[in-house]
């Protein structure tokens, strides 16, 4: 059986909950289809210890503001996880949970949304899938040898995991090091490798500044001046607590990223060895992305071309949440609402054409 509605939302994390909150305040039909059985999007698959970066009022979707977490001055998953739900149910948002969409099609003059319980017809298509889907592995040598635990920040959990065991923490992001700082902190044999020395943020900036900064470059942006290069020039770790903590205890000493795996470990370039009982790789994620194959839109990188939010090839679909791309800081709670709200004007201005 095929549905009719006028925009299709694609994900019902924080990023298709933004645009369901600015479709509605036009009064535009549509439906939220979300493959996940429960509220919060990938934040319900968090490890233990995420805090977010910013205090929960400046951590909040168009409409509502994140209310404080009793005790804690950067909220945790799950007061994220919570704050969504309330969210999805506080603007009675039209969200199917348990449906995987597997493809969107062109047909006529509407896009097809295809799902294993039917498709829909709509005129407008959102898609707000994430990355956390696709986790990204490098294509180190000697991967496919290593016969210990390898995992993705995906699968992390806690320290409890690997009690007595030697662990690799690859990657010089803000997951890397928060990781890393987490096992440091419990006492795990860490080893910490990075491609480059890490660059921490000042001690001072946390997810309020780097909000500022976004905003300013997406003013640079519009006024068609310089583009000031996003937050990633600022730095690339955030100094959060547990990070500030573990690095000025000594516990957070990065070493340069290793040559190749071995059966039992890693191999430096300096032809030393050493043996390791488990793999965590933090080292991003890709555009969840491969129910678009059929519109045959893909470019470099694994990117869509976009304008704004809008895709150059396809005017119907909107992409959001992805990352600068697709919005400056459009990735993050409190910035996804500008490009939201921007594409569901564009939207809207479609519908009435």
């Amino acid at each position: 059986m095929t549905q009719r509605t006028d925009v299709v939302v694609i994900g019902g994390g924080q990023s298709g909950l933004a645009a369901g909150y600015h479709l509605r305040r036009l009064g535009i039909e549509h439906v939220i289809l979300d493959a996940r059985t429960a509220p919060g999007g990938a934040w319900q698959h968090a490890w233990d210890s995420l805090r977010l970066f910013s205090p929960a009022q400046y951590s909040s979707l168009p409409g509502r503001l994140m209310p404080v977490q009793p005790g804690q001055t950067y909220p945790d998953a799950q007061h994220v996880v919570d704050y969504l739900a309330d969210y999805e149910k506080r603007y009675d948002l039209p969200v199917q949970r348990g449906v995987r969409v597997e493809a969107v099609h062109r047909d006529g003059a509407f896009l097809r949304v295809a799902t294993a319980s039917g498709d829909w017809r709509a005129r407008a298509v959102v898609s707000a899938t994430g990355t956390w889907t696709r986790p990204f592995l490098p294509a180190v040598p000697g991967r496919r040898e290593y016969t210990g635990r390898r995992l993705h920040t995906v699968q992390y959990q806690s320290p409890a995991q690997f009690v007595g065991q030697r662990v690799v923490v690859v990657g010089g992001g803000n997951s890397g090091a928060q990781i890393a700082a987490d096992l440091a902190h419990a006492g795990i044999g860490l080893t910490w490798v990075t491609q480059r020395p890490p660059r921490y943020l000042a001690d001072a900036i946390d997810g309020r500044a780097l909000f500022d900064h976004a905003t300013a470059r997406r003013r640079a942006l519009d006024e068609g001046r310089t583009d000031t290069g996003g937050v990633a020039s600022l730095g690339d770790i955030v100094a959060v607590p547990p990070v500030r903590a573990a690095r000025d205890a000594g516990l957070l000493t990065a070493k340069p990223m290793f040559s190749r795996l071995t059966t039992t470990g890693v191999e430096g370039f300096d032809g030393t060895a050493a043996e390791v009982d488990a793999i965590i790789w933090c080292t991003g994620f890709r555009p969840a992305l491969a129910h678009l194959a059929a519109l045959r839109l893909r470019g470099t990188r694994g990117h869509i071309a976009t304008t704004g939010t809008r895709a150059v090839d396809e005017p119907r679909l909107h992409l959001l949440g992805y990352g600068d791309w697709t919005g400056p800081a459009s990735a993050t709670l409190i910035g996804v609402g500008r490009p939201a709200r921007d594409a569901a004007r564009e939207i809207a201005e479609l519908l009435r054409a």
